[in-house]
């Protein structure tokens, strides 16, 4: 035998031959907002999250080519609260960026879910941020979650998020 042989192993090969893989944990979950001063004051200030870093990255390769946008360039933030952190991102560019407020019934529509303690003092909290219900806090009537309440609420830029309270009597 002569030389060696080089062979392109794809991904399509490899899920075909049955390579293991696991998801380990999850980092973080992303927002793109239209400003991140105003978001960081909702996350830190309202909610009481904590301010990790701010990092600014301007129209490069790497940014093109991680979120498939040619010319793309941000100021993201990273706030850690408990159990979770989020990850804020303002895009400076392109300027082409329209903005998507999808109801809750519409494809491709997400939502980060809370537990809370006083879901009617943190609806009090935040509406002055300009976060509101998008309904009444609901509470459940039977079954293994009887008792939880819980509302949907949505920011300026869209971004939904559910807050749920559990009964009184709840382990």
């Amino acid at each position: 035998m002569t030389g060696s042989k080089t062979i392109d192993v794809s991904t399509a090969d490899l899920l075909a031959r049955g390579q293991a893989f696991r998801i380990k944990s999850i980092d973080h979950t992303g927002f793109t907002v239209s400003s991140l001063d105003e978001s960081l004051r909702f996350w830190i200030d309202a909610l009481g999250f904590r301010h990790l870093y701010t990092w600014t990255f301007e129209a490069r390769p790497f940014i093109e080519q991680l979120v498939g946008v040619p010319g793309a360039a941000m100021r993201l933030a990273m706030v850690e609260g408990p159990g979770h952190s989020i990850e804020l991102l303002e895009y400076t560019s392109p300027p082409d960026r329209p903005a998507y407020r999808p109801r809750s019934s519409d494809v491709g529509s997400v939502h980060l879910a809370f537990y809370v303690e006083n879901i009617d003092a943190l609806l009090a909290r935040i509406a002055s941020s300009g976060w509101r219900p998008v309904g009444e806090v609901q509470t459940v009537e039977s079954g293994e979650r009887k008792g939880l309440r819980l509302v949907y609420v949505r920011g300026p830029d869209g971004v939904t998020l559910e807050f749920l309270q559990l009964p009184e009597d709840a382990p």
